[in-house]
């Protein structure tokens, strides 16, 4: 045992989980510790409910994520979103989709095949994502959701090439379900930009996780009733102190799974919109109470994947 601690170690990887929770000195751009994520905006209105919530809580959100993709809004919805975000300097980020789990494929229904459920079922379905992510980039989106290395590879090579934008941000769903610092690095290498860790680490498989790679981790600091239902409002200074830079997520429990959302489900989507930025109030205050020198970053801060919002121009022109 002690052979192959000391091999992951000479490939720059932890020897084992880090229960001794070192602090962690990497940082945001700007040197700011965390930054505040809502999950789950599933639309302008959404989006526009909880920049009031957050003005009515005194809250910074730095970044809102979407589930039910880029194939299930309009257009129109979409630049609503970006135009919104733009004005108040927030991060949108958009779910590229559909995966097998919306197919017709019988396994991501089998109790022993959910975990193909977020992943792309096909070659077919690989396009799909592909068209998804290259549509929100032409409607000013700079951020999507990912939850397939395959996607995340080409989506990466797309990037390189040209064919998306080169400030174009890739975020790796929890769906994604890599749990280790070595698969995260992986993921690291392959062109994520921020990655989703699972609802259920502890603090010293998260604090490995750190050591391991530089880029952002987004954790659930409450997670929704399918991912586990847990509420870590307690450990959130923690969190923050060896996991930095981390987006800090804000999911809800006791709260139905609404993807994919619509029109049908609009006042359920607003309600819990609004709830989730009350908890992440919450969540704060006691980071404040807790470890009242962490930083958080400015809002619009550098690194941040906000929309690009084409300017309208006048008569004249």
């Amino acid at each position: 045992m002690e052979a192959t601690r000391h091999f992951l170690e000479s490939l720059g990887l932890p020897s084992g989980d880090l229960h001794a929770l070192p602090d962690s000195v990497k940082r945001f751009p700007d040197g700011a510790q965390y930054r505040v994520e809502i999950p789950s905006t599933e639309g302008p209105e959404a989006l526009e409910a909880i920049l009031h919530e957050a003005d009515t809580y005194h809250l910074t959100v730095h970044r809102v994520s979407q589930g039910s993709g880029v194939l299930l809004m309009t257009d129109d919805e979409i630049r609503a979103m970006a135009r919104i975000a733009r004005s108040h300097q927030v991060e949108v980020s958009l779910f590229a989709r559909p995966n097998a789990a919306w197919d017709i494929g019988a396994m991501a229904t089998a109790s022993g095949g959910k975990t193909i459920g977020p992943r792309l079922r096909g070659q077919d379905q690989l396009v799909y994502c592909l068209e998804d992510v290259k549509r929100a980039a032409s409607l000013g989106i700079r951020s999507v959701l990912l939850a397939d290395e395959g996607a995340l590879w080409v989506a990466g090579e797309m990037r390189q090439a040209g064919i998306l934008p080169g400030d174009m941000q890739f975020k790796i769903s929890v769906m994604m379900a890599s749990a280790n610092p070595a698969s995260i690095r992986l993921m690291e290498r392959l062109g994520a930009d921020t990655f989703n860790i699972p609802t259920d680490l502890t603090l010293a498989q998260i604090a490995a996780i750190r050591q391991a790679v530089d880029i952002p981790l987004d954790v659930y600091v409450e997670a929704p009733d399918d991912l586990g239902g847990f509420v870590r409002l307690y450990e959130i200074a923690e969190l923050v102190r060896i996991a930095a830079p981390v987006y800090l997520k804000f999911g809800l429990r006791n709260a139905p799974n609404i993807y994919p959302v619509g029109k049908h489900l609009e006042q359920v989507s607003l309600a819990l919109s609004r709830e989730r930025v009350r908890r992440a109030r919450i969540g704060l205050d006691l980071l404040a109470r807790y470890y009242p020198e962490a930083v958080q970053s400015r809002s619009g801060a550098p690194g941040l994947a906000l929309p690009v919002v084409e300017e309208s121009k006048g008569d004249g022109a």
